[in-house]
């Protein structure tokens, strides 16, 4: 039996290596981006999070979720009332990770 390939996103650098312009990363606890000031993550995170994931959507699915658990509990103790909308925060999280339908 043979070991698994990595995934293709193991080959490329993290995007904390990258350029600052293309260092867009939330800043805690609003969840703003770094770069652009708009709710994080932003299209161009988006972008950068397809690209350094691949085809490796499961894994990005996963670290989405977990930036989801962090975000909530951060905009949580920021704004208690109202509290951040559950259907607007998985769409802004993790909607867009799901593959396009062929």
């Amino acid at each position: 039996m043979t070991a698994p390939k990595p995934s293709p996103s193991h080959d490329r650098p993290p995007l904390s290596n990258l350029h600052p312009v293309h260092q867009h990363l939330p800043r805690r606890p609003s969840w703003l981006c770094r770069v652009c000031a708009a709710t994080w993550p932003c299209p161009s995170a988006r972008m950068l999070l397809r690209v350094e994931y691949g085809t490796d959507r499961v894994a990005l699915s996963i670290y989405m979720a977990s930036q989801l658990f962090d975000a909530t509990a951060d905009l949580l103790r920021l704004n208690p009332e109202p509290a951040p909308d559950p259907p607007e925060l998985f769409t802004r999280f993790l909607a867009w990770t799901a593959p396009s339908p062929t």
